[in-house]
């Protein structure tokens, strides 16, 4: 009888949570259990990078890893976990997602290189503050309001929106005495802040340390209406999750700024459903048929390469003239995607065991 290939599924701990997990007592077991039901033997990883030769000396026993671990989190990012994940991965583990593959689709900067595409906006990309600096102010000479997003991040931190306090004469573009109003996606409030153009570009310094940019991309005024998280199992969707905006304040002596306009963050619990759910068909459709195809063509990254579970964040874009809704990708998730709807369990199981398993033959040649 044949072993069962062995994977691991890693997230962030300490020692504590090292020596205590199981595979029933987190927040993954269903995940657990769909992959015991197909001959797959999966067991915590723990990381910390206090404990990274601990888990290095894990990973290298296993055939595959699965990853749940946020770009920052505690202060801390990604960046040792990172090198010891490309570091198994080249000894025969499989990694997912693969550092390298987030790179290319799982950080902010996806918005900017897949901006052709249908679910693309009018997105640019500043690498260093000079640029931004000379780039961004003629952004908000046309009064509209702009989303400034870290090139990688989770959790709304290093996420703006910036828009003019007062509506702009002639179509010039402000300087840095004009007065912006800023406000913060991690608040997940309506909360704003007037200050000139120049302090707020300072304050964005820390965004441009060592290969940080930042990404601006028009705001969405049907954010309002919610967000719709695609949830993937490689290239096919796995299910879906709605969130809807909290009901802001009425606004308190700020001109026309109206409460749709002040919402940024969505604190709403999210609501899940199955890949069939029915409103979503056409996102589903277009996902499957059209959008991740382009991007993986524009991306180079081959189905096998996919991570085996992520997600796509979409707000509602403006109706078509027949009524129809559209979709603008707000965000791509691989790095820590939870929670997830019950259905995608199964899913995410069945594409992890058919890459595991290759891995498993491939490093037993």
């Amino acid at each position: 009888m044949t072993s069962a290939a062995r994977l691991g599924i890693l997230w962030r701990g300490n020692r504590e949570a090292r020596d205590a997990a199981t595979a029933e007592n987190n927040r993954l077991s269903p995940l657990f259990a769909a992959l015991a039901g197909l001959n797959v033997h999966a067991e915590p990883v723990v990381y910390a990078e206090e404990q990274t030769d601990e888990v290095r000396a894990q990973l290298l026993r296993l055939d595959g890893v699965l990853v749940w671990v946020d770009p920052i989190s505690g202060g801390r990012d990604r960046s040792g976990l990172d090198a010891l994940l490309r570091e198994v991965s080249s000894e025969g583990v499989w990694v997912s997602a693969h550092p390298d593959v987030i790179l290319k689709m799982g950080t902010k900067d996806v918005l900017f290189e897949t901006r052709e595409l249908g679910w693309g906006s009018d997105t640019y990309l500043y690498r260093s503050m000079e640029e931004f600096q000379t780039r961004f102010p003629p952004q908000l000479a046309s009064g509209e309001p702009r989303v400034l997003k870290q090139h990688r991040g989770n959790g709304g931190i290093g996420v703006w929106k910036v828009e003019l306090a007062a509506r702009p004469e002639g179509g010039a573009a402000p300087r840095a005495e004009t007065i912006v109003r800023v406000q913060h996606a991690r608040d997940r409030g309506t909360d704003t802040e007037d200050m000139t153009l120049g302090a707020f570009t300072e304050r964005c310094t820390e965004y441009f340390r060592g290969d940080g940019h930042l990404i601006d991309q028009p705001f969405q005024p049907r954010v309002s209406e919610g967000m719709i998280r695609c949830y993937m199992a490689q290239d096919r969707v796995a299910g879906f999750a709605r969130q809807f905006a909290a009901a802001p304040p009425e606004p308190e002596g700020k001109g026309d700024d109206s409460p749709p306009q002040r919402i940024l963050g969505l604190p709403a619990a999210k609501t899940m459903y199955g890949p069939t759910e029915p409103s979503l068909h056409a996102l589903k459709a277009r996902m499957e048929s059209d959008w991740v195809p382009a991007m993986q063509r524009l991306l180079e990254i081959d189905t096998s390469s996919l991570p085996a579970i992520w997600d796509a964040d979409f707000l509602y874009g403006p109706k078509t003239e027949a009524g129809d809704d559209t979709y603008v990708l707000c965000e791509i998730n691989v790095s820590s995607c939870y929670p997830l709807p019950a259905e995608a369990f199964g899913k995410l199981a069945r594409a992890a065991a058919a890459r595991v398993a290759l891995a498993r033959n491939q490093r037993t040649r």
